[in-house]
């Protein structure tokens, strides 16, 4: 496979050559494989990949933190660049101003009194996008959220030429997220030219932001134009062209695909010509789930009574969380519980699963329920026992709706396969203690679960493998989280604790959420909340009538050379196969090929470009 179509080097602020890492300790493990490719100015680049399959590594190489163990990095002269890994190391004893304010100061300001940095628009936006206004508080206490906020303000204060975040959206409320969304994607930060080369499992995120997406697999990085919905796009009609094989991956990226065209509306940028050979790939593709079967499935084990809160009130120091708050799930609910850091999401979920007293009222659990409850700490796991012996340690086989799978077919669906799973769980990574305590839940066959961040330490490609298993389960779901793409994918409802002492139910979501949110203004809960903007980025000035015809014309005349590039590219690989035994015709089409494949990914940047203009 061709490397990735870089822009020349010229205007790269980062440039990889043939570079090459291992896991460190053990050459026999190869994370990199001689891979090349340049970051350039205005690049948003979102990094995605399997837990440990090396996203890191090509991060920290980056950014410089890790030499390469071959090949060679070069940076343009000057280069500001900021990195926000993935562990949030606060120096003991600093205060918030100490560590947020360090990069500003070291970046050519040299001020240091408060008028004269407030006085800076962009470290303002930064400090009340991220709800930071005690700067006096002492980062000792700092919660998990509160310190991940201290250290991307940190990282986002020093006016930097590249950001480079590891994970950013752990700990952060789905506000902050919407935040730091709008913020990469403002005019300033275009204007700017700042570049951004993200980790992240939020595939809302992904999608919003990115303009390119790289995956890190096989020791390779592929690069895709576009975020999460267009890699999904390119993916499934790759994956559609592989070998029998493959055939699994291939169903479940259809199903993938299906969700992303029949749900909510995905922000997509591929021109029509590929839309037209996706959706011909999903045509018989059934919807995600049958909703009609599995609550008949659920009414059956559960029976009428579930969980119910009779004038229920709960209160952590001295703050009311639910204020005589009266609430019914049902066999067959699907529910996602969304709310600011410290609204109590994580107390309901306790609440619930009796962990947790009321101070009023009184919890109502039905007879038949069997409840299992996924905490956001990684609860002891038998380090003694292999993957496998410690999941049929729990049963050896567990039914799904209508299917029944063994204990091996399920590890392999949440990305264990078969030689994985005769690993010492004592030597698994915190992505992989995740999967399986998640794994040994459902092999529990709960008719009751309920999931608090059940996204954290999980990968994109774990996460589609999860939302397919929930698919098949008949059971009422209760999931707490910030990852909107998961809640809007898994859950049928939505409800929001937004600090009244009560329970809202949101007919419209998220986005009713992040309205309402708005609309009453911002409420403080730890250094204070991020404001909730519009849930999609602004758009600069609309072109005229005239612009947009011209536009219009122009994006016609790049599809059809678009059009021709692919079916020229189809036949090219065509030609590859049937020349396998002639190594000189191989070189001549490989050649041509990688020729093709350069300008179909240039057209399709003016494509982009001159489509953004068409639409004004």
């Amino acid at each position: 496979m061709p490397p990735p179509t870089q822009r020349g080097s010229s205007q790269n602020l980062v440039n990889l050559e043939a570079v090459t890492a291992h896991v460190p300790g053990d050459a026999s493990r190869v994370l990199l494989d001689a891979v090349s490719l340049g970051v350039a100015r205005g690049d948003r680049i979102g990094v995605v990949g399997l837990n440990g399959g090396g996203k890191t590594t090509l991060l920290d190489i980056l950014t410089g933190d890790r030499a390469p163990d071959d090949g060679r990095v070069s940076r343009l002269g000057g280069l500001h660049l900021s990195h926000l890994a993935q562990a949030d190391t606060l120096p003991p004893g600093a205060r918030v101003r100490d560590v947020v304010l360090a990069a500003w100061h070291s970046h050519d300001h040299g001020w240091s009194a408060d008028h004269e940095w407030a006085a800076d628009p962009k470290v303002r936006d930064v400090l009340d996008g991220l709800g930071i206004d005690d700067l006096d508080r002492s980062v000792k206490g700092l919660s998990g959220g509160e310190k991940r906020r201290v250290a991307l303000a940190a990282t986002l204060v020093g006016d930097p030429d590249l950001v480079v975040l590891d994970e950013p959206t752990n700990h952060l409320d789905v506000e902050g997220i919407t935040w730091l969304a709008r913020y990469f994607t403002s005019g300033q930060m275009q204007a700017r030219s700042c570049a951004v080369v993200v980790v992240t499992h939020d595939r809302w995120f992904l999608d919003v932001v990115c303009t390119r997406t790289w995956e890190v697999a096989a020791g390779g990085v592929q690069s895709y134009l576009g975020g999460y919905a267009d890699w999904v796009y390119a993916r499934a009609e790759r994956t559609r062209q592989a070998d029998a094989a493959e055939a699994r991956r291939r169903n479940l990226a259809r199903k993938e695909l299906a969700w992303l065209r029949r749900g909510p509306p995905a922000r997509t940028s591929k021109p029509r010509f590929r839309i037209e050979s996706a959706e011909a790939l999903i045509a018989d593709v059934p919807p995600p789930r049958d909703s009609v079967e599995l609550l008949r499935f659920a009414t059956n084990r559960l029976g009428r009574t579930v969980l119910e809160l009779e004038e229920a009130t709960a209160t952590v120091a001295g703050r009311v969380l639910l204020d005589r708050v009266t609430w019914r799930i049902g066999p067959g609910d699907r529910i996602g519980v969304v709310g600011v850091n410290g609204s109590g999401k994580t107390t309901l979920l306790r609440t619930l699963a009796g962990d947790r007293p009321l101070d009023g009222g009184r919890l109502v659990t039905g007879s038949t329920v069997a409840l299992a409850q996924l905490n956001q700490e990684l609860v002891d796991l038998p380090g003694d026992l292999r993957v496998l012996e410690a999941t049929e340690q729990v049963a050896k086989f567990v039914r799904l709706g209508k299917l029944e799978l063994t204990a091996s077919s399920v590890l392999e669906r949440l990305g264990f396969p078969a030689a994985r799973q005769w690993t010492p769980v004592g030597q698994l990574s915190g992505g992989e203690r995740r999967r399986l305590q998640l794994t040994r839940l459902l092999m529990a066959e709960p008719n009751v679960l309920l999931l608090d961040e059940p996204t954290n330490d999980l990968d994109v490609d774990t996460l589609a493998r999860l939302e397919d298993l929930l698919d098949g389960w008949a059971g009422t779901l209760v999931v707490v989280s910030h990852d909107r793409y998961l809640v809007e994918r898994a859950c049928d409802t939505v409800v929001a604790l937004l600090g009244d002492g009560k329970i809202t139910h949101l007919p419209g979501g998220i986005d009713e959420y992040l309205a309402r949110r708005a609309a009453a203004g911002r409420a403080v809960s730890g250094l204070s909340a991020a404001p909730a903007p519009a849930a999609a980025p602004a758009r600069g000035p609309s072109a005229t009538a005239a612009e947009q015809r011209v536009a219009q014309k122009e994006a016609a005349r790049l599809e059809r050379r678009m059009s021709t590039l692919a079916d020229r590219e189809k036949r090219l690989h065509e030609q590859l196969a049937t020349a396998a035994t002639d190594p000189t015709r191989l070189l001549e089409l490989d050649a041509e090929l990688k020729t093709v494949l350069a300008e179909l990914a240039e057209v399709e940047q003016q494509w982009l470009a001159a489509a953004e203009l068409a639409e004004g």
